[in-house]
């Protein structure tokens, strides 16, 4: 008589069964859900400290200088081309349709102020200081500065990401005023050498309005916040050692550009709605 197996090995020689479609799609959005809680909790937790939290000048002119500064040079060099191919390919495009020139500017102006100039520099700044942010904070919690900073009462959040949300929100906004500016002198330009449209005739502001200033404001604070919030996250879950800092890194760029696509959807609408 064959001796059986025990429950426990018997149960390990059967093959394991694979998990199925909906399985998956169920543990993917439980994951989302998860990380939509931690990522609410940690901007909750943030507004709060960033209001009663500690005060320290030199942390938050650091986190300015590191997000704005450093960052002055990148951001100037891509507007400059964005600008330039913009309004290059729309007078093309017009010129198949209509001669006239004359509206160039001001829809290209428009359409910069109330969205180009906001989304597409905090998707570079996602690129740069979010994937900074992240390597920093995580690369403190592989080296156990951040349980170091827990056995000493001190909250993490106010001392690590509270800092550069405040400075990314101020610099957020003040580099997507810069942005724009540097993408219109460079459409100016551009109109001008192309297409012989005078920078007298392309500075037309007739199709700005205040809910076209509001709304790329609104973007610029939005953004603004989102991406430490997010960066932070991921610096904070890191795990693994080094390579547990680089899969941070890029799964910090990745959220914060989704996030920035995201908020650009939901402003948008609000403001079409509310506003036409």
């Amino acid at each position: 008589m064959t001796p059986s197996l025990p429950t426990s090995s018997a149960e390990s020689l059967m093959p394991a069964r694979e998990r199925g479609f909906v399985e998956d799609l169920g543990a993917v959005g439980l994951e989302l859900l998860r990380t939509g809680r931690e990522l609410y909790s940690l901007f909750l937790r943030t507004i709060y400290y960033s209001l009663r939290g500690r005060r320290e000048p030199g942390a938050l002119g650091q986190a300015m200088f590191e997000i704005g500064n450093r960052s002055l040079f990148f951001l100037t060099v891509v507007m400059g081309f964005i600008g330039m191919i913009m309004v290059y390919q729309g007078g093309a495009q017009t010129k198949r349709v209509l001669p006239d020139l004359t509206l160039l500017g001001a829809t290209y102006l428009e359409l910069l102020i109330r969205d180009l100039a906001a989304s597409i520099g905090a998707l570079m700044l996602a690129t740069r200081v979010g994937a900074g942010i992240a390597a920093e904070i995580g690369s403190m919690v592989v080296t156990e500065q951040v349980d170091a900073l827990r056995m000493c009462a001190a909250d993490p959040v106010d001392y690590l990401v509270k800092p550069r949300f405040i400075a990314c929100i101020v610099m957020m906004t003040v580099l997507g005023i810069w942005s724009a500016t540097v993408a219109y002198l460079t459409g100016m330009l551009t109109a001008y050498v192309w297409f012989d449209v005078s920078p007298l005739t392309f500075s037309n502001l007739a199709l700005v309005d205040v809910v076209d200033l509001g709304t790329g404001l609104a973007k610029c604070i939005a953004y603004g916040a989102a991406i430490p919030v997010v960066s932070g996250h991921a610096g904070l879950a890191t795990f693994g050692g080094s390579e547990g800092v680089g899969s941070a890194t890029t799964r910090a760029v990745v959220n914060s550009s989704l996030a920035v696509i995201m908020l650009n959807l939901l402003i948008s609408a609000t403001s079409f709605v509310l506003f036409g």
